[in-house]
């Protein structure tokens, strides 16, 4: 009856910079709404800082994961 507690995917935090850095893009770059043209550059900013932010926390987080593959094969041989 020793249950772990459930965890959360690791992958949940760069997908949710991921989808705000694309709806950054959509707003500062590609909307017509003329309300939101006043904040164009900000999202504009924003959504370059969000994607790569996203770009750069996938690498580390598929690093970790690779790394914990290989340090559970190599306790796994002995």
């Amino acid at each position: 009856m020793n249950r772990k507690p459930p965890q959360l995917n690791p992958y949940v935090f760069t997908v949710l910079l991921a989808g705000f850095g694309v709806w950054c893009t959509w707003d500062g770059w590609f909307t017509s709404d003329p309300e939101m043209l006043e904040h164009a550059g900000f999202n504009r900013v924003a959504s370059a800082v969000l994607l790569t932010w996203a770009v750069l926390d996938l690498r580390k987080v598929r690093r970790w994961s690779r790394e914990d593959a290989a340090a559970e094969g190599v306790g796994s041989r002995e």
